[in-house]
């Protein structure tokens, strides 16, 4: 079995809108989390989804799912303080439903990342049940630096060395659950995503290729790459390009 946690527990500070979270914001008459979650949906190899989401938006949430005729969510839960904490609160959902399989695949996936495709996510399907893990990356287009406290570039790394990570992250259940079990225990809660904790404990990491275009929308400009790479694909599909 294979399942998708895809947490939505962030306010969007970072995109200035005072109404409501950045997930919730729409394109085309559909929320964002719509979007990222009709790519689950659509998806045969992904059998049951938990949307991980602010706990004052829940029953909105919960009527976005019914107004757009999202099946495979079977859990909504709040979040928590930090992406690490919801993403806990997530798989905590599944590891404690006796229904589902503790040896299956979970992807990890944020709710602001609609770009997401189909291919990528069967790919990193396919990934881990070799591996046992899978995270999706791009490669870096830009130069990377690393940097001293102060600020003053302490090394320029090897562009062709470097990669950035992105979702969906996918791992076994057991495994995934059992480093965040730790992590809570050492009250460790500083991990920048799943891939970071699951290094931290000595798993060896694998990677698949995902599309450029695979942005996690957090600021203003975010949604509005979003909205034209979304309009050029609705555009190709109109001509059969």
């Amino acid at each position: 079995m294979n399942y998708a946690v895809i947490f939505a527990g962030g306010t969007g500070q970072r995109m200035n809108t005072k109404t409501k979270p950045k997930q919730f914001l729409e394109l085309n008459g559909k929320p964002i989390i719509i979007h990222t979650l009709d790519k689950f949906e659509e998806n045969p190899l992904i059998d049951a989804i938990v949307v991980v989401c602010v706990e004052a938006w829940l029953p909105y949430m919960r009527e976005l799912l019914q107004k757009f005729f999202i099946k495979k969510v079977k859990w909504v839960v709040p979040g928590g303080d930090t992406g690490q904490h919801s993403i806990r609160n997530g798989l905590y959902t599944l590891w404690n439903d006796p229904t589902v399989e503790k040896d299956g695949l979970v992807l990890i996936h944020d709710g602001v990342r609609p770009l997401i495709n189909g291919e990528t996510i069967s790919r990193c399907i396919a990934c881990a049940q070799e591996n046992g893990n899978a995270i999706t990356v791009t490669a870096a287009t830009e130069t990377v630096i690393n940097v001293t406290p102060d600020d003053k570039v302490a090394a320029i790394l090897d562009r062709s060395a470097c990669k950035l990570a992105r979702a969906p992250q996918t791992f076994r259940l057991r495994d995934i659950v059992g480093a965040h079990q730790k992590a809570e225990t050492e009250h460790l809660e500083n991990m920048i995503d799943s891939a970071m904790l699951m290094s931290h404990y000595g798993f060896t990491l694998h990677t698949v290729d995902g599309p450029a275009e695979n942005i996690k929308i957090t600021t203003p400009p975010d949604y509005y790459i979003f909205r034209a790479i979304y309009e050029a694909q609705e555009n190709s599909q109109i001509w059969g390009l």
